[in-house]
């Protein structure tokens, strides 16, 4: 596919995403811009990230490290003037903490305590060595359906490690982040976030962010609180190439 054409497509679905975004939003007595479009670009070709950026999308997410490092490179040299933030989603190993401090603005997928410590060290030492300017961010993973295979922590350790994350220099509480469960009722999973977000800024007032909601599940999430949605297939269609 030409880059024209390819830009047409993602024009139509960025559209069509928007337009979903809106009609969820207006349904949930919410404003638009109160929700954040982050475009997942896993397996997709930073040349599509370029195209994006053009559209006026800013935020894009990986689940892979290994992918999101030479991806996360090549958009630079593609796009190098332009404004990007890159999110960390998926399940990340400790002895990964060190590449992702170099490339990622937000991770949201922490989960542990050890992955907080692995990340303060490896953040601390990326802002030594000059590789990044400003603290990371990072939201808390909740697990909604107890599945390990999908990453998370119990709601019940929800707080402690918030706590834990307050107390590290480089790192910045910014909220909480699920996936529905399969299966499941998406709406019953949102709302469940939607309480553990509550009780998060009763203690942490600058933990407002819910990340939630994805391509088959947007308009759920919104209509429970989430102030960003993480949409891959109805931007960018079906997987296009391997991951490495």
């Amino acid at each position: 596919m030409s880059e024209e054409l390819r830009r047409a497509e993602l024009a139509e679905s960025l559209r069509e995403v928007r337009e979903r975004v809106d009609r969820a939003c207006r349904a949930a007595g919410r404003e638009p811009d109160e929700v954040e479009l982050l475009a997942v670009t896993k397996t997709f070709p930073a040349s599509d990230v370029a195209l994006l950026a053009d559209l006026g999308l800013t935020e894009f997410a990986e689940n892979r490290e290994q992918e999101a490092r030479g991806k996360v490179a090549e958009f630079a040299e593609l796009r190098p003037s332009a404004a990007a933030r890159w999110h960390m989603v998926g399940q990340l190993q400790r002895n990964k903490a060190r590449s992702v401090a170099r490339w990622a603005d937000v991770v949201e997928s922490v989960d542990s305590e050890r992955l907080v410590e692995a990340l303060q060290r490896a953040t601390a030492n990326a802002l030594d060595a000059g590789d990044r300017s400003h603290p990371l961010d990072v939201l808390v993973q909740v697990s909604l359906d107890a599945s390990e295979g999908r990453g998370g922590c119990r709601p019940d350790e929800v707080a402690a490690l918030a706590d834990m994350i307050t107390l590290k220099s480089d790192l910045r509480l910014r909220g909480v982040m699920a996936v529905a469960p399969l299966g499941g009722d998406p709406a019953v999973a949102f709302d469940t976030l939607s309480k553990i977000s509550e009780r998060l800024r009763g203690d942490h007032p600058e933990a407002v962010e819910v990340s939630a909601g994805m391509s088959g599940d947007l308009e759920s999430a919104v209509a429970h609180g989430s102030t960003r949605v993480r949409v891959g297939t109805a931007l960018l269609g079906g997987r296009r190439l391997t991951s490495p």
